[in-house]
Parts: C-alpha cells; sequence; structure tokens
C-alpha cells in the first residue's frame, strides 16, 4: 500500500498541533479561549485545505499520466 501525500502531510501537522496544543495549554488555563480556540480552529482550517489540494494535484497528476 502506497502512503500518499495527501495523507502524509496534514497526517504528521495534525499530530503537530495536537503537541503545539498540549504546549499552549497554559493559556487556555489563564482564560484565553478565543485565542487558544482561535489558532487551533484556523490550523485545522489550513490543514483541511491542503489535503483537499494535495489530493486534487494527485489526481490531476494521475489523469496526466493515464493520457500519456
Amino acid at each position: 500500500m502506497k502512503l500518499r501525500r495527501s495523507t502524509v502531510i496534514p497526517s504528521i501537522l495534525l499530530i503537530y498541533l495536537g503537541v503545539m496544543s498540549y504546549i499552549g495549554y497554559s493559556e487556555f488555563q489563564q482564560g484565553n479561549y478565543l485565542y487558544y480556540f482561535g489558532v487551533i480552529g484556523v490550523t485545522l482550517f489550513i490543514i483541511v485545505i491542503l489535503h483537499i489540494f494535495l489530493k486534487k494535484r494527485e489526481r490531476l497528476q494521475e489523469n496526466d499520466s493515464r493520457r500519456a
């Protein structure tokens, strides 16, 4: 089974986000809820968009290789 770039890179970034959320938990405890969840939300949004674009790129490359 081949690991695709559109799965591996977002997965690594999600693990990184989890670690950074744990490190930044002190912000949450200090009452900075909007900042804490805002950063997590924006980062998740970016990871999802990255996954979608990488998936699209893989599909385009696959279609190009079939044509050739």
